[in-house]
């Protein structure tokens, strides 16, 4: 039965818009959210994370369309160890530079030039590793994508199922920048330096907790829970 365009469009925007906030997604990007000290950074940053993702996502999609998920199934089960990994990663880094383990820079007390361990996770730019996050998460959320879009929306051609992956990436760059805002302007707004500190340790924390969780097989949450069917 052919689809209304106009449901289509609504109903993908929709879907990204909610497969943005998968726990895992949250999660990983609190972690440099929290460290945004403007608005216009904070959209920038997820933006970079939703190309990211939109770029594997599509990938991997397109070649579970054509393959028919014969030859890729074992390989994308395992993915979600992947993004598991990398939030171990990302909360064993914010550790180490919230208490201090990793910083660097050069200073002169008198006489001598001290040089400390320095990590880039407090500057500008993070396009890149937002970027990075979103293309590990973008590998392991094509099942999602090929049930929405080929069983559950009949698109059975492929230029219709990429036309639904880019305004389904629409919905995701959305949903993402209004979690970002709504992540980092309270901490950039009101937030002292301890608020600061506090709230990055907190992600830190929750990034490696749902890691484990991940290991142990745990198959995720989101926050904005609905049946596609």
């Amino acid at each position: 039965m052919p689809i209304d365009p106009a449901f289509f469009v609504v109903l993908a925007l929709a879907l990204g818009f909610k497969h943005s906030y998968d726990a895992d997604h949250l999660v990983a990007v609190s972690n440099l959210l929290t460290r945004s000290k403007s608005l216009r950074k904070t959209t920038l940053m997820s933006v970079s994370w939703a190309a990211g993702h939109m770029i594997t996502a599509t990938i991997i999609t397109v070649l579970l369309y054509e393959l028919r998920a014969t030859v890729l199934q074992g390989v994308l089960a395992n993915l979600e160890l992947a993004v598991a990994v990398m939030l171990v990663v990302i909360g064993v880094v914010g550790l180490l530079v919230e208490f201090g383990f990793l910083h660097r820079h050069a200073h002169r007390h008198e006489s001598e030039e001290h040089v400390h361990v320095h990590t880039h996770l407090h500057e500008d730019p993070q396009h890149r590793t937002m970027f990075g996050i979103g293309i590990v998460h973008g590998l392991a959320s094509n099942d999602e994508l090929l049930i929405l879009f080929v069983a559950s929306l009949s698109v059975t051609s492929l230029v219709g199922l990429l036309g639904g992956v880019g305004v389904f990436s629409l919905g995701v760059v959305a949903g993402m920048i209004v979690f970002g805002i709504g992540v980092s302007y309270p901490v950039a707004r009101w937030g002292t330096g301890r608020v600061r500190r506090a709230v990055s340790i907190a992600a830190a924390v929750l990034s490696i907790f749902y890691a484990a969780l991940l290991f142990l097989g745990f198959e995720g949450v989101n926050l904005l829970p609905f049946s596609a069917a």
